[in-house]
């Protein structure tokens, strides 16, 4: 097969382990030329991409990434001939100074690559460490932005559409990215749309799987597998287990009632209706868009929590270290939700280390977000899956022509990857968030930094939901009528404007949140030997220091909502937290957002209040579905 990136010429390249890659495909004058350079070594440099006439077009000293590292460089108009990317670096050494590889620009544009009957790509490249090298890379290079600086957007195409960001845009010369495709992947599709997108520009295999969502106290389980070269079935019926559930829920539901667990099961579908396979043979996806659809009909979280001794799955579990939590590995929340690591932020003089990620919410919104206790759940309970960071599971070519995953034990012996661990299998909950203090911050933290980055954590969730409220708000405001609610454990995960509009699920990882920020000079006190107590200072001295620091912080982060009347009314950090118990029934979008944001009644603050849920759902609400939310109890189907 060919290599979608050349390693770079000579020993010097090939010892670094660097990989170069040119973009479009099929470089010419007309085109942008952008260049990625990945090494898997820390190593610094200038980058430079040097024309025909050996002029330096540009030039770029800023290296992405923590494994892999990477430089971009681009020219927007580049001049046919023979063109130099070379990367000198700033500790050379007698054997190796510089990297250099030749890119050849043409004069005229090429003719695209011609794509085999009745597939979507051609597969022309194989999954490796290097393939899996720039996958990382270009997520990291996708989703860039400083640490601090707060990233979202209203869907995906926003991020795929930017140029300076998407280093393979356009990358095959067929204006493929120049199409409307209305897409709005929720956070599994989010992961396997990626995923494919890469797959389908680097010629690279890919396919995804039909899974339940898990049932009867089990953990989710796949049962058929659909690889690009076959996307003649592309809407399979729901997997054996859901079909025999829902049927059994449906005899055992009294006449006129609708079973709450329908809600769960495949596709849309009318909540009396128990999902079935379809009637006519499913109509064959012409383009790479709608295979996306196709895919995402299909996809969901439960193909990502499967247990983790299963190998009949898309993706498997890795180690808790640096070098394998790289950007593209995805996590799977026990309670349903998928995020993909984007970056590492290394610990700097105290300051915690902390790892990026972006994931996507029901609205199609997509937003990138911390690692720590408030957005990435972990529990083990076998009736919800396996939790924890998962890597796909790679792709090979079988000596009979066909493709098919590799299962754990050929992950590990393949030098390739040799990432396979069942090590968070066998962690608590505590275990699991002690060893990430330690991978994102080896050396011990300054407890007030630490304290501090805790509630800017918060704040940034916080501030997320108020995006959120604002969708259900408008909403509202273009829809009249009330929006149906799912029975029982569906609140959580179901389909149509509930899904879109409401926050059941991110409201209960917001309670949990505010737990981890009240309890945090107490976790600071329980390991005290993870941070660099001050020597001046008793335990109870640091413990009243951060219980300050707690105190002055929420008050002075101010977020702001726009209220039903489109005024903005704008609370402290202090006043959500102190409305945590309001959060348990403010998840409702049949409710004004007032209601949602926990002002107290008569107040000021919820006079501009013009809309409350039926009393029927606040009935439900109050019920034991508070119950779950109060005792952060996630409630599991039997």
């Amino acid at each position: 097969m060919d290599s979608p990136a050349d390693a770079a010429s000579g020993s010097c390249g090939e010892a670094a382990e660097f990989s170069v890659l040119s973009s479009p495909l099929a470089p010419w004058k007309g085109a942008p030329l952008r260049v990625m350079i990945v090494t898997e070594r820390p190593l610094e440099g200038v980058m430079s991409l040097v024309a025909p006439d050996g002029s330096v077009a540009a030039k770029s000293s800023d290296r992405h990434g923590g494994a892999p590292y990477s430089w971009f460089a681009e020219v927007a108009e580049p001049g046919a001939g023979m063109w130099h990317a070379t990367l000198a670096l700033d500790h050379a050494t007698a054997d190796c100074s510089t990297i250099t590889r030749d890119i050849s620009v043409s004069a005229r544009k090429p003719d695209p690559q011609p794509i085999p009957s009745g597939v979507f790509w051609k597969v022309r490249n194989s999954w490796n460490h290097a393939t899996e090298s720039l996958f990382s890379a270009w997520i990291e290079k996708l989703f860039d932005a400083p640490p601090d600086q707060a990233l979202s957007w209203k869907a995906w195409h926003e991020v795929l559409r930017d140029r300076s960001r998407n280093f393979l845009f356009n990358y095959l010369g067929r204006g493929e990215d120049n199409v409307q495709t209305g897409l709005r992947p929720d956070c599994a599709d989010f992961a396997y749309f990626l995923r494919a997108y890469f797959a389908y520009k680097m010629g690279l295999p890919f396919g995804y799987s039909n899974c339940s969502r898990g049932t009867g106290g089990r953990a989710p389980k796949c049962y058929q597998w659909f690889d690009m070269e076959h996307p003649e079935v592309t809407r399979p019926p729901p997997p054996p287990e859901q079909e025999i559930a829902s049927a059994t829920i449906a005899d055992a539901t009294p006449p006129g009632q609708t079973p709450a667990i329908l809600n769960l099961f495949a596709r849309p579908q009318s909540a009396e209706t128990p999902a079935a396979p379809p009637k006519t043979q499913p109509k064959h996806p012409t383009t790479f868009s709608e295979y996306l659809r196709d895919v995402g009909d299909v996809v969901h979280t439960g193909a990502v929590r499967a247990a983790v001794s299963d190998e009949n799955t898309d993706f498997y579990t890795v180690s808790l270290t640096q070098e394998a939590l790289r950007p593209g590995t995805v996590y799977a929340d026990p309670y349903g939700h998928v995020l993909m690591l984007v970056h590492r932020v290394p610990e700097v003089n105290g300051k915690p280390g902390v790892f990026l990620a972006v994931d996507a919410e029901p609205d199609g919104s997509i937003t990138r977000k911390r690692f720590w206790r408030g957005n990435f759940l972990f529990v083990q309970d076998p009736a919800l899956g396996s939790p924890g960071f998962k890597h796909f599971r790679p792709i090979v070519r079988d000596k009979n022509g066909s493709l098919r995953r590799l299962a754990n034990a050929e992950i590990t012996n393949n030098p390739q990857y040799a990432d396979f661990s069942l090590d968070q299998s066998q962690m608590s909950a505590e275990d699991f968030y002690d060893h990430m203090d330690d991978v994102m911050s080896p050396e011990p933290l300054d407890p007030v930094k630490a304290m501090t980055d805790a509630i800017e954590s918060l704040n940034e969730q916080v501030k997320t939901r108020v995006t959120s409220v604002e969708n259900g708000r408008q909403y509202q405001e273009k829809h009249a009528g009330e929006v149906a609610m799912p029975n029982g454990p569906s609140i959580f995960g179901t389909t149509g404007a509930w899904e879109d509009y409401s926050t059941p699920a991110r409201d209960f990882r917001l309670l949990i949140a505010i737990d981890v920020v009240r309890g945090f000079p107490d976790r600071v006190i329980r390991l005290a030997a993870r941070y660099a107590m001050p020597k001046d200072k008793s335990i109870g001295d640091v413990k009243s220091e951060l219980q300050g620091v707690v105190a002055s912080e929420l008050a002075s982060r101010k977020i702001s909502y726009t209220r039903s009347d489109g005024s903005q009314w704008t609370l402290s950090l202090k006043e959500v937290i102190d409305r945590a118990t309001h959060f348990e029934m403010a998840y409702n979008p049949n409710d004004c957002v007032e209601v949602r944001w926990g002002a107290p009644e008569n107040s000021e603050e919820a006079s501009t209040c013009k809309r409350h849920a039926p009393q029927a759902q606040r009935a439900k609400m109050s019920s034991e579905y508070r119950t779950w939310f109060h005792e952060r109890r996630w409630p599991t189907h039997t």
